[in-house]
């Protein structure tokens, strides 16, 4: 099975399981071996005179590879249960990369679904994926703690581009503004004024004087087609992305936030994706996945083209609606010929339409997705990793289908086992870090009476999440 997208399902474990693993894993040799070792960063931390190790040794793990063929009830545990800032595996806390293989680590004190409510009896077959997702997405909108951290962090970054440039703006876009972020989602910010050249070496040197930015973490991306500064904001481990002079950011933000008044289940939608291709880390170009600004452009045009009209109510089943998106996605949308066009109510178009419209000899891309504010612009341009979602999402679909079809309802009970767990966990590292979050960073009582009277509903003005309002 590819690490990269799906893990054993509940139904495949078992003694003939055991035993072939163990014949794969002779076979590959050391190759599984980094497979283990993949999360781990090899450094020592410190509990009280204790010292835990933070990585397998390649020795242990030949050994213990031994034992388990000898001794089946042979269990090794690297699961760490509290989140240390200073310890970090990988950039991405969401990945259950190789989780087969690293299971203890990555989900070994929660079990990837800790929204499932202990004492709620969920629905068998395609009601109980529609009962686990409602609850994902309140599990996964973010707490007042959570929010207001975010608000600090901008605050702290615009202080610091006001004192540089007083007569520019900065303006919050992306996730943050239409509230569909996750945990360890990033912040996007423009900044709006008048240079000759882009300030980006200024404003980095500016971040790491005023002690904002982790000096390992902070990137400008001066080559890239849009220009950045990256950075890692050094009190809660937020990251950032700085752009310049880029309004269609906040005009994209704004356009979303109209569909999600349109279609009432596009946010919950949303979430369960973005976590899908988050912990596969999918949900960039430059990992080879595509865009957060993608993905919601195909939802949207999932909903504005289906074939029930009901389909985007309030009401609707979201589960139905997930693994149909993950068919069309998955198997039955023709990527070498279409294109998406969400303005003007929707449809599809040819390619070859599309490039009517481009300029400077450029080609629609594979997946080719019109700018609803930039005609000839081609959202989906870049994302040269889209087959790797294409082949996820297939993936996804098949396993869904399977576990809500009639003929496996008793075998696959949503009250026993987790449906949307099949596709979808949340690691302990996004956990702990949440908790942590919480202890280090409480409201104050002026902050919570500013969240309990605002009556705001998006970050754009920096008012209460979306879960509260």
């Amino acid at each position: 099975m590819d690490p990269t997208i799906g893990w054993y399902q509940p139904e495949q474990f078992g003694p003939a399981k055991d035993l072939w693993l163990h014949i794969w894993e002779a076979e590959k040799g050391l190759d599984i071996l980094t497979l283990k070792n993949d999360s781990s960063s090899g450094t020592m931390v410190g509990s009280g005179n204790k010292l835990q190790q933070d990585y397998i040794p390649l020795e242990s793990v030949n050994n213990r590879l031994g034992e388990e063929r000898t001794n089946p009830r042979v269990q090794h545990n690297t699961c760490n249960n509290y989140y240390n800032p200073s310890r970090r595996k990988t950039d991405n806390r969401a990945s259950t990369y190789g989780m087969n293989y690293n299971y203890e680590a990555l989900v070994g004190e929660y079990g990837g679904c800790p929204w499932r409510q202990p004492n709620k009896h969920y629905s068998k077959g395609v009601v109980g994926l529609h009962e686990e997702i409602e609850d994902f997405f309140t599990y996964m909108c973010p707490s007042n703690e959570e929010h207001n951290l975010r608000v600090r962090v901008v605050k702290r970054i615009e202080q610091v581009i006001y004192d540089l440039w007083p007569d520019s703006k900065v303006e919050v876009f992306g996730s943050f503004r239409t509230g569909l972020y996750l945990p360890t989602s990033d912040i996007d910010l423009v900044v709006i004024g008048m240079w000759t050249n882009l300030p980006l070496r200024t404003l980095e040197r500016a971040l790491l004087d005023q002690n904002i930015a982790e000096p390992c973490s902070i990137k400008v991306l001066d080559k890239a087609s849009v220009p950045i500064v990256k950075l890692t904001d050094k009190e809660t481990e937020i990251k950032v992305d700085i752009s310049f002079n880029m309004s269609n950011g906040v005009k994209s933000a704004e356009l979303i936030k109209s569909f999600k008044r349109r279609y009432p289940v596009l946010d919950k939608l949303v979430m369960v994706l973005k976590q899908f291709l988050l912990q596969r880390d999918l949900n960039e170009v430059f990992t080879g996945g595509i865009s957060s600004y993608s993905l919601i452009l195909m939802t949207i045009s999932f909903l504005q083209l289906h074939p029930r009209q009901n389909a985007h109510c309030s009401n609707a089943n979201l589960g139905v609606l997930l693994i149909e998106f993950l068919e069309l996605y998955g198997r039955k949308f023709n990527y070498v010929k279409t294109g998406i066009r969400v303005k003007d109510g929707g449809t599809y178009i040819s390619k070859e339409e599309v490039q009517r419209d481009m300029i400077d000899g450029h080609r629609p891309s594979l997946l080719c997705i019109e700018d609803p504010l930039t005609p000839g612009n081609d959202i989906g341009r870049s994302s040269y990793g889209a087959l790797y979602v294409k082949d996820a999402f297939d993936w996804a679909y098949y396993v869904l289908s399977q576990a809500v079809s009639p003929l496996n309802i008793l075998i696959n009970d949503a009250s026993k086992v987790s449906i949307l767990g099949r596709i979808i966990r949340v690691t302990d590292e996004v956990i702990y870090y949440r908790k942590w979050i919480k202890e280090t960073f409480p409201l104050s009582l002026g902050e919570v009476d500013s969240l309990s009277s605002s009556t705001g509903s998006d970050a754009s003005t920096l008012s209460a999440p979306a879960s509260d309002t």
